[in-house]
């Protein structure tokens, strides 16, 4: 295996960590509305996610500045081309972590509940941006023959990429209703577990049309496989969540979001970015990578920091692994 096939699945790992973290913590954004009634419960939904949202979002800086260091013609082509939904999704978080922080900052409740507003909204559009996103990746962008994207915003909005951002955004409500459901006590909880199961089943519809529709256009024996396994992890988290197993139930919604993303990346290698007015045209692992040399050198920083940070970031789950209610907040203000 050369070293660029070696980084296409590293970045691969990247982006579906990013998928499986921050996913459950734009679920639970989008449940500020969905699920709590009161400025109470919208609390600790936000406290369930509060310290570890700024960790997760370090996947996606990792994964784009892996994708800028190991492919960039990969970088350029999908920056330039798809601008303006990743500027959004840019503002979004922007505005996400603004939010998270200033909403405690003053008492006024027109103020606090200005910014819940802001992290609902903020959580909902890039949970749906991401799927449009790779859906566009997958399915082919119109890229000339100097390997430039010269579509329209326009032509990212078709039915295929349109239907991956539902998935990702009903796939991520789901995951962070089950995490809710993982993280909090009394009726909280039990209202999240049956949510999870109307957004599951809606999930399980969606994601089942979306992946068919890749494996019949782009599939072969690997991505059937990553399909098969991404529908049955669903299915398993739907029954364990009906059982009350909350840990199986959130271990199983993110082994369907692992499934999901490597049966994109499976269907996509060898491209990075399939052109759909030439197949000669695409961006390659090959014709999109940078030098060996370069490789070699990403190669080594990434065997030393990337233990650190995954033992970090495993020790922050762990110190705030406790469940957390209504209650515990008066007892806080108390």
């Amino acid at each position: 295996m050369e070293l660029h096939d070696v980084w296409f699945v590293l970045i691969a790992v990247l982006w579906t960590g990013y998928f499986f973290l921050e996913g459950f913590d734009f679920g639970v954004g989008v449940l500020t509305k969905l699920l709590a009634r009161d400025r109470a419960e919208k609390r600790v939904l936000i406290n369930t996610i509060g310290p570890v949202w700024d960790g997760n979002e370090v996947w996606l800086l990792t994964a784009g500045g892996a994708t800028f260091a190991a492919f960039p013609e990969w970088y350029a082509t999908l920056f330039s081309g798809f601008y303006l939904p990743l500027l959004v999704i840019l503002v979004c978080l922007i505005v996400r972590g603004v939010a998270f922080e200033y909403r405690v900052k003053r008492p006024e409740d027109r103020w606090q509940r200005n910014w819940e507003t802001a992290i609902f909204w903020t959580s909902l559009i890039p949970a749906f941006l991401w799927g449009v996103a790779f859906g566009n990746i997958v399915h082919g962008v119109k890229i000339d023959r100097d390997l430039e994207y010269v579509g329209s915003v326009l032509d990212l909005l078709n039915p295929y990429a349109l239907l991956g951002g539902l998935v990702t955004l009903t796939l991520f409500t789901f995951h962070g209703t089950v995490f809710t459901a993982l993280k909090t006590v009394g009726e909280i909880r039990e209202r999240a577990r049956t949510l999870a199961l109307r957004v599951g089943l809606v999930t399980a519809v969606l994601a089942l049309v979306f992946l068919l529709w890749t494996q019949v256009d782009h599939g072969d024996a690997k991505s059937l496989v990553a399909l098969v396994v991404a529908v049955a992890a669903l299915g398993a988290a739907l029954m364990a969540n009906r059982a009350g197993r909350e840990g199986w139930s959130f271990a199983l919604s993110g082994v369907t979001i692992v499934a999901a993303v490597a049966m994109l990346f499976l269907t996509l290698f060898p491209n990075v970015m399939p052109s759909t007015l030439d197949p000669g045209w695409s961006l390659t692992v090959t014709n999109a990578s940078s030098s060996p040399y370069t490789l070699k050198i990403m190669t080594w920083l990434a065997v030393i920091a990337t233990p650190v940070v995954l033992l970090y970031q495993g020790w922050t789950y762990w110190v705030f692994r406790k469940r957390i209610g209504t209650q515990h907040l008066a007892e806080a203000a108390h």
